[in-house]
């Protein structure tokens, strides 16, 4: 029980920070930069993939033990012409490690952008695919590598 609650509270600590770096100007934070950009069919989706360890370290709070998750990815969408932020879908993303094991989850809807947090922890280069079906009923998918040095 004192481990859940050590996890709710790091996830809740994650939260707000993390949903501010949707606000912030992508180029503005190392860690936190944008991994990857691309428009599709209309839509700018802004990938970012930050380390926990030095998130949570930056606001002087301990990564909670036997925590496997190391990176939060996230993903903001926009609509090209308005510029307006698209916060109502359904995203999943498929994570192939530089060993070739798979991990799949749905990302959650989190002020203002998507996201959910994996296992990145060895060294190397990661393929990062997704698809999103936003409020618009179209069936989207972007890819990108992601290297872990």
């Amino acid at each position: 029980m004192k481990k859940l609650t050590v996890l709710i509270a790091a996830l809740f600590a994650l939260a707000a920070p993390v949903a501010s770096f949707s606000a912030m100007d992508h180029g503005a934070h190392k860690q936190g930069s944008a991994a990857h950009e691309e428009v599709v069919d209309g839509v700018k989706a802004t990938f970012s993939v930050i380390s926990m360890k030095e998130h949570l370290k930056a606001m002087k709070i301990e990564m909670p033990k036997g925590m496997k998750e190391t990176h939060h990815i996230m993903v903001v969408f926009k609509d090209v012409k308005s510029g307006k932020a698209l916060t109502e879908g359904e995203v999943k993303v498929k994570v192939q490690g530089p060993d070739k094991s798979e991990q799949a989850k749905g990302l959650t809807g989190m002020d203002g952008h998507f996201g959910a947090d994996f296992n990145l922890s060895k060294k190397g280069k990661y393929g990062v695919m997704s698809k999103f079906q936003l409020k618009d009923g179209k069936v989207r998918s972007a890819r990108f590598w992601y290297t872990v040095k």
